[in-house]
């Protein structure tokens, strides 16, 4: 039976390259894949998967319009299909995450999605909620935090490095805008 995967973490934790070497290695041995990453996350390029340490690959996007299920059902009826990668995955609807379920279930393709648990007010994104209770494997991904613990958090920072309480949950960056931080270090600056 093939499994649904969900590995999250803090940002900065690998999960790019981690997704990237995973594909790499189906592809090594013959096997198709199949890359998915958020339209609204294009700092690279839209439909690219970048890590930070260099490596990338073009990926087909989703937003919340997309039929995940039915595009790789389709790509399968004309290739041998043996895995689905999913980036950015806490911008998945609960719709697309029962998606994946369904590919794991009907299709019997594994399915292995990358994300981030929580936004910067300590809050679930709703595809990593939905990946939390429906997922077969729950894989954490390790950050470090400045103090050298695990890093659990996200905290959202404005261009002058001040600590960001409110907004949107969805606000595209990396370093230039988040830090990464131990439960304990983030508390002492948010609560």
């Amino acid at each position: 039976m093939a499994k649904l995967y969900f590995y999250y973490s803090s940002m900065n934790a690998g999960k790019s390259t981690t997704l990237l070497q995973s594909s790499f290695n189906y592809q090594e041995r013959g096997m198709a894949t199949m890359l998915y990453t958020a339209a609204l996350d294009d700092r690279y390029g839209v439909g690219r998967i970048v890590s930070r340490i260099g490596l990338a690959a073009p990926a087909r996007i989703f937003d919340d319009k997309t039929d995940i299920y039915q595009e790789v059902a389709r790509e399968c009826e004309e290739n041998d299909l043996s895995c689905v990668l999913i980036d950015e995955a806490q911008f998945l609807s609960r719709d697309q995450v029962f998606q994946l379920a369904a590919i794991c279930d009907r299709l019997g393709i594994p399915v292995l999605a990358y994300g981030i648990r929580t936004d910067f007010q300590a809050n679930l994104f709703p595809g990593s909620m939905h990946l939390l209770a429906l997922a077969d494997e729950l894989r954490e991904l390790k950050s470090i935090c400045k103090c050298g613990r695990k890093a659990t958090m996200n905290l959202r920072t404005d261009d002058k490095g001040n600590v960001i309480r409110q907004g949107e949950q969805t606000e595209i960056g990396g370093n230039d805008r988040y830090e990464v931080l131990c439960r304990k270090h983030f508390m002492e600056l948010v609560f």
